[in-house]
């Protein structure tokens, strides 16, 4: 199927489940959903890198962060549209990701893995003592009541934004999964010496992971702060972030562009049952218990299951 094909197939699904949420009336399935689309984006950028590649990224919280802070800092200065925020959110996150990338990248394994993770530490300290996005104490914004264009709750826009990024995410994934770029990747997966060795740009290959997938982690953080309307390093830090991000794409399955698909949707909306039937205290339990029964039975994922049986 080509490329083009893909995109229109999936604008089509899209805009099916778009309207189906619509016709059901209910508010929280957009406030649900949007959780879920976000989880799309973030598990399927976090595979570009950490499937792809095979380098082990800890780091999406600060990604994410980063473009959820532009988004604050900007409405300080001008509100500005939310497709447009995305479009500085990921810029400057991806920025982020071509420097640590170029300074961490030559680090491998478990060494690399620590970096991202110091990354978040670092960012998160910096946002903490920037008092002009609210600092520890957070800062508060004012979402408006209506959607522009669409009509409806300002979250069934957010929502329709963030299925958009969705169907953008997974056919830039698919579109590298069938490239030469997917062979380069699978190479520094599999063996980075033997690349390497065989003349392979790992190195300039890497950066454009490491760019591209904190460029889409950026893109998904900026509607972020009207979404919660409340943003503090806390949250905007959150622990679950980086999880899900790497449970996701592991339970659905790292070799191919719909495992991390696969995965966000019955982890995400597990966790948002989870949620209201229990508490959102439980949801990284969840994680961690469905994570160990995968890992145990199906260590490659879903796909790779389903795959195995054929």
């Amino acid at each position: 199927m080509s490329t083009v094909r893909f995109l229109s197939l999936t604008l089509l699904a899209a805009a099916a489940v778009f309207f189906a949420a619509r016709l059901i009336g209910n508010p929280y399935v957009f406030f649900a959903g949007y959780v879920v689309l976000q989880y799309i984006v973030l598990s399927t950028a976090w595979n570009i890198l950490g499937g792809y590649t095979g380098y082990v990224n800890f780091g999406t919280p600060a990604f994410l962060a980063i473009g959820a802070y532009a988004s604050v800092a900007f409405y300080k200065i001008y509100p500005l549209p939310i497709p447009l925020l995305m479009l500085i959110g990921g810029g400057l996150s991806g920025i982020v990701g071509l420097g640590t990338g170029y300074l961490t990248l030559r680090l491998r394994g478990a060494f690399f893995s620590i970096a991202t993770l110091a990354l978040s530490v670092v960012v998160q300290t910096l946002v903490t003592n920037w008092d002009f996005v609210g600092g520890s104490r957070g800062a508060y914004i004012i979402r408006p009541m209506n959607a522009p264009l669409i009509g409806g709750g300002y979250i069934d826009y957010l929502c329709l934004i963030m299925l958009g990024l969705a169907v953008i995410s997974l056919v830039i994934a698919r579109s590298i999964e069938r490239s030469k770029l997917g062979i380069g990747f699978a190479t520094i997966r599999d063996d980075e010496a033997a690349a390497e060795a065989s003349g392979v740009p790992t190195l300039r290959l890497k950066l454009l992971a490491t760019t591209l997938s904190g460029a889409l982690m950026g893109m998904a953080g900026a509607p972020l702060p009207y979404y919660v309307t409340y943003l503090d390093p806390a949250s905007g830090f959150s622990l679950t972030y980086a999880v899900n991000s790497i449970a996701m794409p592991l339970i659905g399955g790292t070799m191919s562009w719909i495992g991390p698909l696969i995965g966000a949707i019955i982890l995400g909306t597990v966790q948002q049952l989870v949620t209201v039937t229990i508490s959102s205290a439980a949801n990284l339990l969840i994680v961690g218990l469905i994570l160990v029964g995968f890992v145990i039975l199906a260590p490659n994922g879903i796909v790779g299951l389903v795959r195995g049986r054929r």
